[in-house]
């Protein structure tokens, strides 16, 4: 029975250890190990026998624990402490690590990868935002506020429409006991207007119902299904909510392996997770379902990204010889191929003011582009538009990359201490001291366009080929005035958009009456409203 007893404890300590930590059993993961050391002290501390020396009455080891459990000890240490260090070591392979980011192909423009876009499809709402308009929802509704909470937003395509997503989750174990069957559904926010925020409780008439989550317990926890499923000797990751064009919720969840010694994460698929009903089925990156927006997690291609840039000329490179770093992090975007990336800008080690390009990472294959273009730092975007605006104290939101007009151009927010957002803001990447401010996303973009032409263009004179030269008679001419600024709006014959300039274009506009013939030249983009970027009264010029 004394023998039964230790062995027993062991068995229930080693249950709970695998069963809460659940460590993948695989070489390069150090979980199991270490349960096996924590098991192995254990079992030494309880076969140490003690007893009272008759004669000294002093406490002395009555019985030793066998010789080979201490082996097992220093073996278990090695392989904690000395194999990760000997396999790993960035000094022994500095070329693992600068490779691991696969080929990196090199771009012409950035502007022919990111799509010319309409104002109307702008990112205007971020995560921080979200969560805001989120739980204002969710507080509308008290009964269901005191039940649940919401959990991470993740921004993606829903119907090539642009929504921040985030799942219902328990608020507790107390909470989880009362309603395990799951939460009732998930919040959605749309990317380009904050005024749509949706609560789905319901698809087709059937209630959601998330039973399977990372805040639920026992086997209900979205980990441990896994882990007892098939899934306890692969990495799996980055745990994210995303629901398919039907808007049925999935947990996408990406598998993993290592590639140096007990480093170098890399992606090698992703698994589905039905929240509902739990069906678990498993996908390679190539066979991956097409709503599924990233199967490479920010934090690997960020580490990548690094160590692509850091090693360049190998680890002992005390100069900084060509070096560079990712900026001010990962930012997810769209291209024109529709398909979603990781953008970043790189600078050299040292230079924070500055890119000396631009990285996309396709978000399902990791392909990755490098665009030598030189251009400002998403740090120097923000201070640049919220400089514009510093009697009033905003906060610049994280800039979102767009082509606008064939200018590739920082996209941005401007927040009041309360989270709202207050203005908007254009910045030109490659020159940030071309700046737009504007009350709504409209002002914003002639603000920035105004500015952009007095610069004449020399920050992308490529440009020029984009615009338009148009001779016409003026139908109607109206000004406005916003925030100090005259601008005025006409109608030429023949030509269906808005036009819209500034006294800063041209002189002539506030004389411009009906019926005048004009020589107008302008951008080609999707807007209805267009900036003109010069104007010239013919008739004027002839009297």
């Amino acid at each position: 029975m004394k023998k039964i007893l230790p062995i027993l404890f062991l068995l229930i300590i080693g249950f709970l250890l695998f069963y809460m930590g659940l460590p993948v059993i695989s070489y390069g993961f150090l979980g199991l190990p270490f349960i096996l050391l924590i098991l192995t002290i254990c079992y030494i501390l309880i076969s140490t026998g003690f007893a009272v020396s008759p004669k000294t009455k002093q406490l002395i080891i009555s019985s030793k624990p066998k010789k080979f459990l201490f082996i097992i000890v220093l073996i278990l240490l090695a392989y904690i402490i000395i194999f990760p260090v000997a396999t790993s070591l960035p000094v022994f392979r500095s070329d693992s690590y600068q490779t691991l980011i696969g080929k990196v192909k090199i771009g012409e423009k950035i502007s022919n990868h990111i799509a010319p876009i309409s104002i109307d499809e702008i990112r205007v709402v971020d995560e921080d935002l979200a969560h805001l308009l989120g739980e204002k929802i969710l507080g509308s509704q008290p009964a269901l506020g005191s039940q649940v909470e919401l959990g991470e937003f993740c921004i993606q395509k829903v119907n090539n429409d642009l929504y921040w997503v985030a799942p219902l989750l328990h608020s507790g174990f107390f909470k989880w006991m009362n309603n395990q069957e799951g939460t009732t559904g998930y919040v959605m926010v749309s990317a380009t207007n904050e005024r749509d925020v949706r609560l789905v409780q319901n698809i087709d008439g059937k209630s959601i119902r998330i039973k399977y989550q990372p805040e639920a317990f026992f086997q209900s926890r979205v980990e441990r299904l896994l882990y007892f499923n098939g899934y306890s000797t692969v990495g799996l990751t980055d745990f994210t909510f995303e629901i398919d064009d039907k808007g049925i919720p999935f947990w996408v969840v990406t598998k993993y392996e290592k590639r140096i010694g007990f480093s170098g994460n890399e992606a090698i698929g992703v698994v589905l997770v039905n929240a509902q009903t739990g069906e678990i089925k498993e996908y390679s990156t190539e066979s991956t379902p097409e709503w599924v927006d990233r199967i490479q997690p920010i934090s690997f291609i960020e580490e990548q990204l690094n160590d692509w840039g850091k090693y360049v000329h190998g680890y002992w490179n005390f100069s900084n010889a060509n070096k560079l770093q990712i900026t001010e992090g990962l930012t997810l975007v769209y291209g024109e191929d529709n398909k979603s990336y990781w953008y970043t800008g790189l600078t050299s080690v040292g230079k924070d003011e500055s890119a000396v390009g631009f990285v996309l990472v396709d978000t399902r294959t990791k392909e990755t582009t490098f665009y030598k273009q030189g251009g400002a730092t998403e740090y120097a975007a923000q201070s640049s538009a919220q400089g514009k605006v510093q009697e009033k104290g905003f906060q610049a939101s994280l800039p979102i990359p767009y082509n606008i007009n064939n200018i590739p151009t920082y996209v941005m927010t401007l927040k009041d201490k309360g989270g709202l957002v207050k203005m908007f803001a254009m910045v030109a990447i490659s020159d940030y001291t071309i700046v737009g401010v504007g009350n709504t996303m409209r002002e914003a973009l002639t603000s920035f366009k105004n500015v952009y032409n007095m610069a004449d263009n020399r920050i992308n004179p490529s440009s020029v080929s984009n615009k338009k030269l148009l001779t016409s008679v003026i139908t109607r001419i109206q000004n406005d005035v916003k925030n100090g600024n005259s601008f005025y709006y006409f109608k030429v014959k023949d030509y269906p958009n808005i036009f819209v300039g500034s006294s800063q274009i041209s002189s002539q506009l506030p004389i411009t009456l009906i019926g005048d013939t004009v020589k107008i030249s302008f951008d080609i983009d999707l807007e209805e409203v267009i900036d003109v970027s010069s104007f010239e009264n013919v008739n004027l010029k002839n009297k």
